[in-house]
């Protein structure tokens, strides 16, 4: 399995710029609260992920993958509230 490491101030700044608390973007990832936690670094300072995880979350966020991991910076399109933020699951909206 290929790991990425997510950059966890990225991620943090990106979810809130988005107004989804932790909770939220774990619903409409997928993954654990517990999870979004440890990625944003409260926790273990490990920001390693599946590339699947990894996507599930730049797609939640709306986001490019690359800018999660460093490789693509932050533009001022990714740090609006967005009304098309939603759940890629269909479990929330």
């Amino acid at each position: 399995m290929s790991v990425m490491t997510i950059d966890a101030v990225r991620l943090k700044t990106v979810r809130k710029a988005r107004k989804l608390g932790r909770p939220r973007l774990a619903k409409m990832s997928g993954l654990t609260e517990r999870q979004v936690a440890r990625f944003e670094g409260a926790g273990t300072a490990s920001g390693e992920a599946s590339i699947d995880t990894v996507s599930r979350l730049s797609e939640a966020l709306g986001v490019p993958l690359g800018v999660l991991i460093g490789e693509l910076d932050l533009i001022d399109e990714d740090l609006k509230p967005d009304s098309e933020t939603r759940c890629t699951n269909g479990c929330c909206g």
